[in-house]
């Protein structure tokens, strides 16, 4: 029964992490659709055009990039399906409620998309879509933790509370930087509207909350160096602020260079990374057992 056990657990881990990569490789190639003006490479939705579900006798490089973006839709539903399963086969609640919000967030992710090609990627929804996809990610890293810790020990107090202050400001930074991009350049196509709102003033407003979270993340690292809590909190506080450096390195020298395609591309991975990394982090510092 142990070995059992300990199979059915490298089976759930293994979907967990297949679930986590695959929505990760989605905000990418969402980013490639966008940065490359494929947006409407695919004019409709859900057919591909008035004619067809696939861009037959329409091929250009806009609609076949834009059609593979919507047929890893496909992959994620596999993967998705596959993970609830095996969570279903565990026999555990909480893995079956988690895999099942992964699992209902794919449709709702294609449907979202969807509304984006019918609005003529209307900014607002745009931003919509991808941050509906940095909490899938960060639901997966969720599962990931129950797998391991299925009964975890719930911590409460103020280290925790900075936790989740620090939480609160990753969602703000990855919000803001949603805005700043449907100000920008990168519409997705020529013809897509943008917001409206000034890119100058809407940066400086991003690289603010990026000091408030980047603060507040060096704040809470003392804090529990202070307190001595366990290895595995202080090295995901750890991994976090890398990132948060590295993000913050690659989004001063886009803005200073113009935007280039290749920067924005690894801005938007690095987004996908600070979602996936600040969960773990609020995880470990409120289960520390």
């Amino acid at each position: 029964m142990p070995d059992r056990l300990r199979h059915l657990d490298d089976w759930l881990r293994g979907w967990g992490w297949a679930s986590l990569v695959a929505n990760g490789v989605l905000v990418v190639t969402g980013g490639v659709v966008r940065l490359t003006g494929s947006g409407l490479g695919c004019p409709t939705w859900p057919r591909c055009t008035e004619e067809s579900f696939t861009p037959h006798g329409a091929y250009n490089v806009h609609s076949v990039i834009e059609f593979g973006n919507r047929m890893l839709t496909y992959v994620l539903v596999a993967v998705a399906v596959a993970t609830f399963v095996a969570a279903w086969q565990s026999g555990r609640r909480d893995l079956r409620r988690i895999a099942l919000v992964m699992a209902l967030g794919i449709p709702a992710q294609a449907v979202i998309g969807g509304i984006t090609v019918l609005t003529d990627l209307n900014p607002w929804i745009v931003s919509f879509h991808l941050l509906c996809s940095l909490a899938i990610i960060g639901v997966a890293v969720l599962f990931l933790q129950r797998v391991d810790h299925p009964a975890p020990v719930v911590a409460r107090g103020p280290v925790v509370g900075l936790a989740w202050a620090t939480f609160a400001a990753a969602w703000l930074v990855l919000y803001v930087g949603t805005v700043v991009t449907g100000s920008g350049p990168h519409a997705g196509d020529v013809k897509a509207p943008r917001n409206g709102l000034d890119p100058l003033q809407l940066s400086q407003l991003h690289a603010d909350v990026v000091f408030l979270f980047v603060g507040l993340t060096v704040g809470l690292l003392f804090t529990l160096l202070a307190t001595g809590a366990s290895a595995p909190a202080r090295t995901a506080v750890v991994v976090l602020l890398a990132l948060e450096v590295g993000q913050g390195a690659i989004g001063f020298v886009q803005y200073f260079t113009d935007l280039p395609i290749v920067l924005v591309g690894f801005h938007m991975l690095g987004a996908a990374l600070i979602s996936a990394s600040v969960t773990h982090v609020l995880l470990r510092v409120r289960e520390p057992a």
